[in-house]
């Protein structure tokens, strides 16, 4: 905009020198208007508006529930016994040889339990070529950004020692092959790199296509690695090995399990209001003699971080700015490929596809029936949205716990911001828990349902086609609600399911690593 000086008169203001007049008074006049600007704000307020409830007369009857005594114990009761026991007995394999002369090194992408059953499936595919494992190389995720490594999260010592009569594993590399690194291997094509193994690979693919490169060069490098292994029609020895390693080789390492028995430990034996504000509370050791009754908890994973809302493709309630910045999301890791955008939200809801709010997993908790003294822990690495997102399902839980709730922060130095080291804790968590429950389907739903199916333990698994349309329904009372939760979820509290073809072992353990009684 120009401006030109006039002399011999006086000149009536344009309508553009009006609109840049207020421009320069709105800050002054209207300061509200300009407060995120001129001050300091939180991030994630550049995103998302502080949504409201968005179904608030549910809550309110919710907040108001009371449970009779009946309801409580079958809640809390244990699974009785299904008729399947745990199954990873010796079985007719060939004797492990004396000597393998071929190493096998598979590179692991993914988060924890991604990487966790890569692991398993890396054992197997060792097994099938006669081959020693080198310990697997996990990748840095490019949304968790941790490069913890695979002795950083597991004993190593104990998984060696309890696959040493399965197969030969080595930490590292001899000095002749000490080449082969993962920087070797991405600065060119390598003739021992097997880059296109497809996925759920049968084992006659891995005897056509890596053993001769073992023969030949006497290392194979896989990567990636990610459910490249076959569910179906393997030998029964081999679907074994899979679970004895998900189910008794992995085992985290001494300080996190010391961790997660603090935590279940305080979780447990809650401190009275005097000791909860005594820093040394958070000091005491788990072997204490406690002549208080043990207390019982939930485990509620609570997967809702940025990379599930906007993978979702749903409408969460931030507003217009939060579906801008879920999109830009979108289009920056995905490049806007996303099955889900094709559809509404509102039919992505009536298909089950969306994953629960913090909102919606507390009403789900409170229909089935538990009340506001009930002990929550919640296992989750970063909620989208932070504390005012989980708002709604602290005011039905206020007993709600979570890491730094329970430990101090000269406890949790070892795993600050490390996203692994935080998940395995969380798992090793739930692993103790009296119930389960995830928000959404995933790899830590699905790696905690099956090695609690494995151990008999309780698992509620939100019946999530149920769910969708119930919450759509504006018109729907508590009563209404609660009695279609109750028998929508009857049979999803930890009743064995059997694995169907094409479906997860580690998810379904049972024929493959289950006996029946």
């Amino acid at each position: 905009m120009r401006f030109h000086h006039q002399s011999h008169c006086y000149q009536p203001l344009t309508r553009e020198a009006i609109a840049g007049l207020f421009v320069l008074l709105s800050p002054v006049f209207l300061p509200c208007l300009f407060t995120p600007f001129s001050h300091a704000s939180p991030p994630t307020f550049s995103e998302w508006n502080v949504p409201k409830p968005r179904h608030l007369p549910l809550l309110r009857s919710a907040l108001q529930r009371e449970s009779s005594n009946g309801e409580q114990s079958d809640l809390w009761a244990p699974l009785a016994d299904q008729g399947w026991r745990r199954c990873l007995g010796s079985v007719n394999a060939p004797s492990l040889p004396q000597k393998s002369e071929e190493f096998l090194q598979v590179f692991l992408d993914g988060g924890l339990n991604q990487q966790r059953m890569g692991i398993c499936d890396a054992v197997a595919v060792a097994k099938i070529l006669n081959a020693t494992l080198v310990i697997p190389h996990l990748e840095v995720n490019p949304v968790w950004q941790d490069s913890s490594s695979f002795m950083d999260i597991f004993d190593v010592d104990h998984f060696i020692n309890v696959l040493k009569d399965d197969i030969s594993i080595v930490k590292e590399l001899p000095d002749e092959f000490s080449w082969s690194t993962r920087e070797y291997y991405a600065t060119a094509i390598r003739a021992t790199r097997i880059k296109r193994a497809p996925v759920h690979a049968s084992a006659n693919w891995y005897l056509e296509n890596v053993l001769p490169v073992l023969q030949s060069y006497g290392i194979a490098a896989i990567s990636p690695f990610s459910h490249r292994l076959s569910f179906d029609n393997l030998p029964s020895e081999i679907q074994q090995l899979r679970c004895k390693v998900n189910f008794k080789a992995l085992v985290f390492v001494p300080h996190i399990r010391a961790l997660g028995d603090a935590l279940v430990h305080r979780l447990r034996y809650p401190p009275g209001e005097s000791e909860a504000l005594s820093t040394n509370y958070l000091r005491e050791t788990t072997d204490q003699n406690d002549k208080q009754k043990p207390q019982k908890f939930v485990v509620l994973h609570l997967r809702f971080d940025k990379d599930m809302a906007a993978h979702s493709a749903c409408d969460f309630g931030g507003g217009k700015a939060e579906k801008l910045a879920l999109a830009k999301y979108r289009q920056t890791i995905w490049q806007g490929r996303i099955l889900n955008s094709q559809f509404t939200d509102k039919e992505l809801r009536s298909q089950g596809r969306c994953p629960l709010t913090p909102e919606e997993i507390g009403l789900l908790l409170a229909a089935l029936g538990f009340d506001n003294s009930t002990r929550l822990y919640l296992a989750s690495h970063k909620v989208y949205g932070g504390e005012a997102r989980i708002s709604t399902l602290r005011e039905l839980f206020p007993l709600m716990e979570d890491k730094k709730s329970l430990a101090s922060s000269e406890e949790r130095v070892h795993i600050k911001g490390k996203a692994s080291l935080l998940a395995a804790v969380d798992y090793y968590v739930g692993m103790q828990s009296d119930i389960f429950v995830s928000a959404s389907p995933g790899n830590m739903h699905n790696a905690l349902v099956g090695h609690r199916t494995f151990e008999n333990r309780k698992t509620i698994r939100p019946n999530m086609v149920l769910l969708g349309p119930l919450f759509l329904n504006k018109s729907i009372t508590w009563s209404e609600l609660r009695q279609a939760v109750v028998e929508g979820h009857q049979n999803r509290q930890g009743q064995l399911r059997l694995r169907k073809p094409k479906q997860s072992l580690y998810t379904y353990p049972a024929p493959d690593c289950m006996c029946q009684a």
